[in-house]
């Protein structure tokens, strides 16, 4: 018996023949690997999606949102996206994706609806905190300023109109400044539908008119709301960039 045998009489053959049987045993265990496993050998690691840090310090933009608003809508819910979609892209085809690419992947799509409600909240997200300033509000200038003349009339017109569309958004949603076909228009988006996923469309900012966006200040007075981020807080330079 080989067992018993001084290891030192061992053969070539005797040593060929288990390296071969150990082969075999690793063969069959691929064989049988789990789903996920080859899965995950399938595809790429994940680019983990971030939670992007905010562009302001959370008290920044007290009294008109408070920093216990900003520390539950950032620190929970943004967070909370960023985490189910991480979640939800590992060992897929869209483990190694852009943000971007996950979100207008996703769009329209049933069966991706879960992965595209989160991935669009976080882009969503993280455009809505650069639409912000503690030094905002007023009227933008130059050449933003200039559009917004020729395309809305007048500035009170076109600030009317955008804080209707926050206002009147029925449910959950976003108020928009978009440039389309050359020019500015201001559109609603309801849940984490986004114009990010429409190539006709240029966001330029954003109004989150989801509840938790201003509960905790404003009970169910959005309009207030609305109107404290249009007069105080709107980043026109964020806009203005966005246009070019």
């Amino acid at each position: 018996m080989l067992e018993n045998r001084d290891p030192r009489t061992v053969t070539r053959r005797d040593f060929m023949g288990g390296v071969m049987a150990a082969a075999a045993v690793g063969g069959a265990a691929s064989a049988y690997a789990s789903p996920a496993t080859l899965q995950a050998a399938q595809y790429p690691a994940p680019a983990t999606i971030e939670l992007p840090k905010l562009p302001f310090g959370e008290s920044d933009l007290a009294p008109h949102i408070s920093q216990e608003t900003i520390s539950l809508h950032y620190g929970k819910h943004h967070k909370t996206y960023v985490d189910n979609t991480n979640k939800m892209i590992a060992g897929s085809e869209l483990a190694a994706a852009s943000l971007e690419d996950i979100v207008k992947a996703t769009a329209g799509k049933p069966d991706k609806k879960g992965l595209f409600n989160n991935s669009a909240q976080v882009w969503n997200h993280t455009f809505y905190w650069k639409s912000l300033s503690p030094k905002g509000g007023g009227q933008p200038s130059g050449k933003l300023l200039d559009r917004v003349k020729s395309d809305f009339g007048d500035f009170a017109k076109f600030k009317e109109e955008l804080a209707k569309a926050a206002v009147t958004q029925f449910g959950s949603g976003w108020a928009w400044l978009v440039l389309e076909g050359g020019k500015l228009k201001v559109l609603q988006t309801p849940n984490a539908d986004t114009p990010l996923t429409n190539a006709a469309q240029k966001p330029l900012l954003t109004i989150d008119v989801w509840e938790h966006a201003y509960y905790v200040d404003y009970r169910n007075r959005r309009p207030d709301y609305v109107t404290a981020v249009l007069d105080k807080l709107i980043n026109w330079e964020f806009a203005a960039a966005n246009l070019g």
